[in-house]
This record gives structure tokens, sequence and C-alpha cells, in this order.
């Protein structure tokens, strides 16, 4: 008997753990967080509904789905009312040497089909590991299922030593991306101080330290030299908005 049940196990066990988790972030009006745990909980109970043969479980677990799936969708329904009516907002506090903000993690669930412009204004695109971090944002752009067409940025002009090597670095990234079909437009600005990414999707995001948060890698064989998740973070703050109008006119 435990041979034929130990199949489901693992998806109840994964899909307890996130709706337990859906439900603290519920309490904590952490809605957009609390939705996706919701989803992707919902879908692992309807894994173990199918293989559950039991009636007085099945009919238990259904019980349990279409309370959690009412729940879902009030919630979506208040998200997108709240973006309606532009006064979406959540803030994400990284803490000193936090791990598992990469900019897939952070900004993957803002990016859908619907995006194929995006502005970015970061004073300090300008140093080598600068324009690395923008070239792994652009990067994640291309892989997303987005199908992004323009990136402008907004930055500021390395006046020292360094306006050679800002220059050239961001003409190569700019040409990389055109043989992707993406169109970089660059402007320089003496007078940006204002950080933040907007997606013509409605989505904008606010970054204390813009993209530059991750601390410098420990060495070059470091876990986190590669990959960003694994990458301690300074102190930052994260705000995210959702508007209609994401050009500024």
């Amino acid at each position: 008997m435990a041979a034929r049940n130990s199949g489901q196990q693992p998806h109840g066990v994964a899909a307890s753990t996130l709706l337990k988790r859906a439900v603290e972030l519920d309490s904590d009006s952490r809605y957009q967080e609390a939705f996706v745990c919701y989803q992707e909980g919902i879908d692992m109970l309807l894994q173990v509904l199918k293989g559950t043969k039991d009636n007085a479980k099945k009919c238990h677990l259904r019980q349990k789905i279409s309370d959690f799936m009412d729940r879902a969708e009030e919630i979506k329904k208040f998200l997108e009312q709240e973006k309606e009516d532009g006064k979406y907002h959540k803030q994400i506090k990284i803490e000193e040497n936090a791990t598992g903000f990469s900019y897939e993690s952070l900004f993957q669930q803002y990016l859908n089909a619907a995006v194929t412009e995006v502005w970015i204004e970061d004073p300090y695109i300008r140093h080598t590991h600068q324009l690395y971090n923008f070239l792994r944002f652009c990067e994640m752009l291309v892989k997303q299922p987005c199908k992004v067409k323009t990136i402008h940025l907004l930055t500021s002009m390395d006046e020292g030593i360094g306006k050679g090597q800002q220059i050239s670095g961001l003409e190569e990234i700019r040409e990389s991306l055109c043989k992707h079909g993406i169109e970089l437009e660059i402007e320089f600005s003496s007078s940006i101080h204002d950080r933040e990414i907007r997606f013509n999707n409605g989505w904008m995001i606010k970054i204390g330290r813009g993209l530059d948060y991750f601390k410098k890698p420990q060495g070059r064989f470091a876990l986190g030299y590669c990959d960003f998740d694994l990458r301690p973070c300074h102190e930052t703050t994260v705000d995210i908005f959702h508007t209609r109008h994401t050009k500024k006119i």
C-alpha cells in the first residue's frame, strides 16, 4: 500500500508547503506573492487528485482545491483592480549579504509576451562591472518570453579615464542586441539621479541601488561569480508599481 501512494507523497507535501506559504503571505497582505503560491499549490493538488483512488479523499481534495481557487480568484481580481486604479505597490527589502536576488528572480514575474519596450534609467552604467550588470539584464530580456524590440537606456557619462571603455562597452552591447533584433537607444544625462526600470506592460521597478546591488565576488572561482542567485547583495529596497502609462510624457 505504501508503494502505491509513495509517488503521490512528494506532490502532496510540496502542495501543502506551498499553500501554507500562500496563506501566510495572504495574511501579511503580500498578495502578488500569495497569488503565485496559490497557483502553484493548486496545480500540485490537482496532480494529487488525479492519482487518488479513494472517493472520500477525492471529495475532500476537490473541496480544498475549490476553496483555494476561490481565494486565488479574489486576489487576482483585487490585484487587477489595483493595477487599473494605479494603486499597486509592492516593496521588497534586500538585506545585507542576502542571496537569491538575480535579475531573473526579481523581474521574471513581471515579464510576459506583451513586453516589447523597456526603459532603464540608471546613472551608474559606467564601470566594467556595471556594464556587465547591464549586459546580464539584457541577456535576461532576450531569454524571457517577452518580445522586446527596443531598450532605452538613460545613464550618465563617465567623464574620467573610463569614458572610452564605457562608450565602447555600450556600443558592443548595442551591436550584440541588434543581432537578436533588438534596438538599444542610449542617452546620456549629467543630471540623472533616479533609478528605475519600466516595461510597456505597465510594470515599473525602482531599485535603490539600480542594477548595481550585487557585491564583488570573493574570487574568480567562488560560487556566485557566474550565478547571481548565489551572489551576496548590498542592502537595498525594491519598489514595484503598476501604471497604465509607462512612458513619461
